[in-house]
């Protein structure tokens, strides 16, 4: 994919993760996918488990909002640098991390996602805590 393709591809595939669209989410996907995030570490294989990750997480990350900080070509893909912006009830956390990214044609058939995660699960943790008490 060339650099311009590449950073079209990007910005649609982020815009994708906000307004909980899972099904335009998928398609950026192969069948065969192999997904990882610090939430599923031993990672997620095909497209159908997949959707059914998405569909929970994009529900519960609804305004989450993704930026590009910058692309890296590589020979099976891309290594992204991303902010995030995810509002948890009144806060908002900015996160920073990183996808690899391997392609198989223009679909990702490989997405390692790496960031940490304490500030906001611990704020997801703790708004569960305060809803039992209530």
């Amino acid at each position: 994919m060339h650099k311009k393709d590449l950073v079209l591809f990007v910005d649609d595939w982020l815009e994708s993760w906000t307004g909980n669209k899972p099904k335009q989410l998928l398609s950026f996907y192969t069948d065969d996918v192999f997904y990882l995030d610090p939430a599923n570490q031993d990672g997620i294989k095909g497209k159908a488990n997949l959707e059914i990750y998405f569909t929970k997480l994009l529900n519960k990350n609804a305004n989450w909002k993704w930026k590009v900080i910058e692309i890296f070509p590589t020979a099976k893909g891309f290594t992204l640098k991303w902010e995030a912006i995810i509002p948890v009830l009144d806060k908002a956390f900015l996160i920073y991390g990183v996808d690899l990214v391997e392609m198989s044609g223009n679909k990702i058939c490989r997405d390692e996602i790496y960031f940490d995660r304490y500030n906001w699960h611990t704020e997801v943790d703790l708004n569960k805590q305060n809803k039992t008490k209530v």
